[in-house]
């Protein structure tokens, strides 16, 4: 029997609804009054609003969209139907968001990730630590998928140890963050680099690939700023990371043949297995790490005495599905080491259903169709069109204060307009992660912005400057595509 064909329906491969009744200034209501509304909703909850008043004003938008409709005689019934087809568009993705979760979990209690950190920790160095910090938080970043994660835990410890060497707290928290988003894109755990090429109607591996070309040079630009900057300061002390090691042996067996698993994930990526069963490679292999070496850790998941075919099956199931935290003699690794699982994607799978609600009311009523048009008309240049899908992140960042609603509102506007003009999905998705994802850290009140600053205890004005990765990005992308160079154009039958 032929294998079934998983890759998801994606929603710039549908039609979007034209409706000729719809001006712009109608078309582009819901988008106001939805912005508006995210942005009040934060400034409300913060942090938290990402734990479901965000999904909900998501909603809200949907319904001003439909009002719209109602009043331009678009039926109920149409309304649904496209709501549907944007939420099966998705499957894909949900389904390898809820995959990473479980691989996520299974690699933290094999000790595969721990035992990233422990190697990564070893090669700092005083002279050049600024650029040691940007390593060893790409590394870390890219093992956990979480930039947030990283600050809140290595990156405490950088941040004392930079203070210690009379090292600008600026300077090391800007070398902090630019190594923690660098990951935080490049890692296919991120729920951000999920997202963005599920908004752009791309594929995961041909997003991260595509991003490379973009991202490898900003990232050794920054490298080689750092290094100089490492070499024209002086530096006194050396970096004390002793007790984070012996916390992390004392919990974890370490041993660079859990390295094993990891490469053999990369090989079958290499190789262009389908995501799904890469993903599902590495966390059957994870679990079996897990179960080999590190088998006192899986009978306290389990709460068992002793190692059986019982407990060690409940042991990799929890660490695969829900929360789950590994306790070390380091209270500040104590959060690096903790997973949520595929329960822990829902709250990324839940933003992800409520955008495609919203987005598929705005295709039916014919706002998407319109302000592509009207975007097509004002760029009429593909550099004008990369322009002013940076322009819209960035002011999304700006005003709704929040990166994925930087990837997602813009992701669904701009999906039409980018295959208009004959450009690849991975285009758009590139785009949405250098100027959406990084640059909401430069945002004092943007919720990342906000959250790193207070992890860290550096303002965002003090490291905004030494933030290069995450400032340069945009540029970056803007500049390959006013030379035209790695744009790529959708394949023709």
């Amino acid at each position: 029997m032929e294998s079934q064909n998983i890759t998801p329906t994606t929603p710039n491969n549908e039609e979007i609804i034209e409706n000729r009744e719809l001006n712009i200034w109608e078309a582009l209501l819901p988008v106001v009054i939805l912005v508006g509304m995210l942005f009040y909703n934060v400034y409300v909850f913060g942090d938290d609003a990402l734990s479901g008043s965000n999904q909900f004003i998501l909603l809200l938008g949907a319904a001003g969209a439909a009002i719209v409709g109602f009043f331009n005689k678009v039926s109920y019934k149409q309304m649904m139907e496209e709501v549907a087809k944007n939420v099966k568009s998705t499957t894909g993705a949900l389904l390898i968001l809820l995959m990473v979760g479980s691989l996520a979990g299974t690699w933290l209690v094999s000790g595969i990730i721990p035992t990233m950190i422990y190697y990564g920790l070893q090669i700092l160095n005083p002279t050049i630590f600024l650029a040691a910090c940007v390593i060893i938080c790409a590394i870390i970043s890219i093992a956990t998928g979480s930039s947030w994660t990283t600050s809140a835990t290595v990156g405490i410890a950088l941040i004392g140890i930079g203070d210690t060497l009379g090292i600008s707290l600026g300077m090391t928290a800007g070398a902090v963050i630019s190594g923690a988003y660098f990951g935080d894109k490049m890692s296919p755990l991120s729920d951000t680099t999920n997202l963005a090429p599920a908004m752009a109607g791309g594929e995961l591996f041909s997003h991260i690939k595509y991003m490379t070309y973009t991202t490898v040079p900003t990232i050794v630009i920054t490298l080689i700023v750092f290094i100089i900057i490492g070499f024209s300061i002086d530096t006194s002390g050396t970096p004390q990371i002793g007790e984070q090691l012996e916390a992390i042996k004392s919990a974890f067996n370490i041993s660079p043949w859990l390295f094993m698993v990891p490469v053999l994930v990369i090989v079958l990526i290499i190789k262009k297995t389908p995501p799904l069963i890469a993903l599902l490679a590495g966390t059957l292999l994870g679990a079996i790490a897990a179960i080999i070496a590190q088998p006192d850790i899986i009978i306290g998941i389990a709460g068992s005495k002793e190692l059986t075919f019982t407990s060690a099956y409940m042991g990799v199931m929890k660490a695969m599905t829900v929360d789950t935290a590994v306790e070390t003699t380091n209270a500040q690794l104590n959060d690096l080491f903790s997973s949520g699982g595929m329960s822990g994607m829902l709250g990324t799978i839940w933003l992800i259903v409520c955008a495609m609600v919203f987005g598929g009311v705005m295709d039916a009523i014919g706002a998407l169709a319109r302000i592509s048009k009207a975007l097509l008309n004002l760029f009429d240049s593909v550099f004008g069109l990369f322009a002013s899908t940076v322009v819209s992140c960035l002011a999304l960042n700006v005003t709704a204060s929040d990166q994925y609603l930087a990837i997602v509102v813009p992701g669904r506007m701009y999906a039409k307009a980018f295959k208009d003009k004959g450009l690849a999905p991975e285009n758009l998705s590139r785009t949405l992660e250098d100027s959406g994802t990084v640059t909401s850290v430069l945002i004092p009140w943007n919720t990342c912005g906000a959250y790193q600053s207070g992890v860290l205890g550096v303002p965002v004005v003090d490291y905004f400057a030494f933030a290069i990765f995450n400032w340069l990005s945009p540029f970056m992308t803007l500049i390959f595509a006013a030379f035209r160079i790695k744009i790529k154009q959708l394949a023709t039958k």
